[in-house]
């Protein structure tokens, strides 16, 4: 018996030793379900590491931005303007993966209103309230962009054409539909709930416009770390990229098992998701040329507008040397 307790008590004791030289990456991300589908995989155990164990962790986006600053987590999904603005204020931020690459359909971005409003055109916006959530995020930044460049919209929060009006998320459909404001960017739950139902229409359609203008698929969110604790512990960085691309693919590949099961859990059936990955969105993780590109039209574009008001590098120089990339850098 004491021999057996011994045995028990060394494999225990072994079992804890080789779990506690396990580094512990701390993530977080949009809440959004479909970054819920995207980690189906890590949660449940399906990928897994040696190496690391990751611990997520979903927030609203101006909880995000506040993350970024505090230095809360070790990656954290932000708009990639946050790398240059935390770069001025000597926050050593730098890119190590994408978050967000909008689909090649471009159907993510849109601005809908009510199915009877008089707003047939971007051009009737002017004089209305457009309803926004955050201002400083890159998809409202991105959604600006194409009402100016591709519309000829004054987009000036103060003195533009129109009014925006900045709600919480979640708010921006309830207000569309009380006529709190005449037209709105819906977030993709919304927006799915407004293809299924017809109450809301898009007048503009800026995620295929920009595709269509600069040849790009652009890029919504990145994945940032902090160069100091990039430096000190690289590897422990790419075995977490590897898991979250890892995840992803497990979604994409068994989407029947993943989004049931994440559908269930999130109260949302699973055709949001197919939609989703098919017709808003895509969590690439890994960097690409169309990404380095998009966010040097990000910067460029968010520069002439006022928003973007630091200096930038070229989004090349702005990514960790140790990411991971899906095809060759030019040059």
């Amino acid at each position: 018996m004491i021999r057996l307790a011994l045995a028990a008590a060394f494999v225990v004791v072994t079992s804890v030793g080789a779990f506690a030289q396990q580094k512990t990456i701390t993530f977080s991300h949009l809440a959004n379900p479909s970054h819920e589908a995207a980690l189906y995989a890590i949660k449940q155990d399906i990928v897994t590491s040696d190496k690391i164990t990751v611990e997520v962790t979903p927030l609203d986006i101006a909880a995000l931005q506040q993350a970024i600053a505090a230095r809360t987590f070790d990656v954290v999904e932000g708009a990639a303007m946050a790398v240059p603005r935390a770069n001025a204020r000597g926050l050593p931020l730098e890119i190590i993966g994408i978050g967000q690459r909008a689909n090649e359909a471009g159907q993510g971005a849109n601005v809908w209103v009510k199915a009877d409003s008089g707003i047939q055109e971007p051009e009737d916006l002017r004089g209305k309230r457009v309803g926004v959530y955050t201002l400083s995020s890159a998809g409202v930044t991105l959604i600006r962009i194409a009402l100016n460049q591709i519309w000829g919209l004054d987009v000036d929060t103060r003195n533009g054409d129109f009014t925006f009006v900045e709600l919480p998320e979640t708010a921006l459909a309830a207000a569309l539909a009380a006529d709190n404001v005449d037209a709105a960017a819906l977030i993709h739950a919304q927006a799915y709930e407004a293809i299924k139902s017809g109450e809301f229409r898009p007048i503009a359609r800026t995620g295929e416009a920009m595709n269509e203008k600069f040849g790009l698929q652009t890029v919504t969110s990145v994945l940032v770390g902090y160069r100091d604790k990039l430096a000190e512990d690289p590897q422990s960085y790419r075995e977490f990229l590897r898991m979250f691309r890892e995840s992803v693919d497990y979604a994409l590949a068994n989407q029947d098992e993943v989004f049931a099961a994440v559908g269930d859990a999130e109260g949302i059936e699973p055709e949001f998701f197919h939609y989703w990955f098919n017709e808003f969105s895509s969590i690439p993780v890994y960097v690409s040329q169309n990404d380095l590109d998009a966010i040097d039209m990000l910067w460029e574009q968010s520069t002439a507008l006022g928003v973007l008001d630091v200096p930038h590098l070229p989004a090349k120089e702005a990514v960790w040397e140790n990411a991971i990339f899906e095809g060759q850098i030019s040059e």
